[in-house]
């Protein structure tokens, strides 16, 4: 039905707590619904798309397809919803450590990678780096810390440990924990600059992930079917299936590189991670930034959708939740919304609510004709005119 087909996450935008949300802390949670309860909101562009029906603002001219999607991961974090979307359900979710990484794992980094370990706590990017750069600076050791997701972070300031250098240590940890021993998901890579006081992350983030298993991007690449990953999608799937893989600074430069992939001849699937949700404003409980980040995607979505030709299929959703006004700063237990547009389409409304992700994935191959061996998703194409 169409050539191209536009996937475009926002990264942790749930729509409200899932059925089993009490095992996980999270009841009552709801990234987008309570971002705009207060009412003080401009999104008119994403109201139009049914984005606000889905936590019951009740919008009757609305365009396109929604519902809403349930994880069928057992965890709620980046690497587990970008998988099942593309087909790929972990029966063991990675292993979390909100005690810190155990002393063996700690010893055997200090080992590969010839520096001593600070940190090892479970902290904000920002605030760790706050705390301890300036005695990163004096003694050369490097900072690593955690998240309530499956993640070992390092921070190194660049004049201390040049870029490179800091990524060579983080693939040389990463051959050490991503491993059945630890079952760690990812090494992230963080370099800062500025003096005491004054530390900022800067925007040359790496990630080093696991490589996936059997997934739909392998059924698209295998059949030819080009696959773009803008933002940090390639390094979620470790560039595995992937034609190109380009980087983004920040939401407003995926947008931009999301405009030039639409005015270009491309075919075949882009697939657009935009974090600065989750990052800057959902871990840092922070609902206003979180609103103004939604009102720039508003503003410049219609120059993207201006841009899409009758045989485009876009398609917008969620990995997880990550409610700016709940406790703590972990992402929360979230259905996640799904919205499919194409300017071709006669009608529009709202589906049945779909039992996982991987609809997702398989109504991609689904369009590209190509055979669904891997089953986990249901196709919803024909459900879309």
């Amino acid at each position: 039905m169409y050539d191209r087909i536009f996937l475009i996450v926002l990264d942790s935008l749930g729509v409200g707590a899932t059925a089993d949300a009490v095992k996980y802390g999270d009841e009552g949670a709801n990234t987008l619904g309570h971002i705009i309860e207060k009412g003080n909101y401009n999104l008119n562009v994403l109201e139009k798309l049914g984005f606000l029906n889905l936590v019951g603002v009740n919008k009757e001219r609305t365009i396109g397809y929604r519902t809403i999607m349930k994880p069928k991961n057992l965890a709620k974090d980046t690497l587990n919803g970008h998988y099942e979307m593309m087909g790929l359900i972990e029966e063991k979710p990675f292993q979390t450590y909100p005690d810190g990484f155990p002393l063996e794992l700690i010893s055997e980094v200090q080992h590969a990678v010839g520096r001593e370990v600070i940190g090892n706590i479970v902290a904000s990017g920002t605030e760790i780096i706050e705390e301890l750069g300036e005695m990163h600076m004096k003694t050369g050791a490097i900072i690593i810390y955690t998240s309530a997701d499956s993640v070992l972070q390092v921070a190194a300031h660049e004049s201390i440990v040049p870029v490179q250098e800091l990524y060579n240590i983080c693939k040389k940890i990463s051959e050490i924990v991503l491993t059945d021993k630890y079952k760690i998901g990812r090494v992230i890579a963080r370099p800062f600059i500025g003096k005491p006081g004054e530390f900022v992350r800067t925007p040359k983030r790496k990630d080093f992930t696991v490589v996936p298993k059997e997934n739909y991007l392998d059924l698209l690449f295998r059949n030819r079917v080009e696959v773009l990953a803008l933002g940090k999608i390639g390094d979620i799937f470790a560039n595995k299936s992937i034609t190109t893989s380009i980087k983004t600074s920040n939401n407003i430069d995926g947008l931009m590189k999301l405009i030039d992939v639409a005015k270009s001849d491309f075919k075949g699937l882009c697939f657009l991670n935009l974090n600065d949700f989750d990052t800057l404003y959902g871990h840092r409980r922070d609902r206003d930034g979180y609103l103004r980040a939604l009102e720039e995607l508003n503003y410049y979505l219609p120059i993207f959708l201006n841009r899409l030709k009758p045989t485009d299929l876009v398609i917008f959703t969620a990995d997880h939740g990550n409610d700016p006004t709940y406790t703590g700063t972990d992402h929360t237990r979230e259905n996640v919304p799904m919205i499919a547009y194409s300017t071709s389409m006669k009608s529009s409304g709202e589906l049945e609510p779909r039992d996982t992700f991987a609809d997702i994935g398989a109504t991609i191959i689904d369009n590209f004709n190509i055979e669904d061996t891997l089953k986990t998703g249901v196709s919803f194409l024909e459900l879309l005119h």
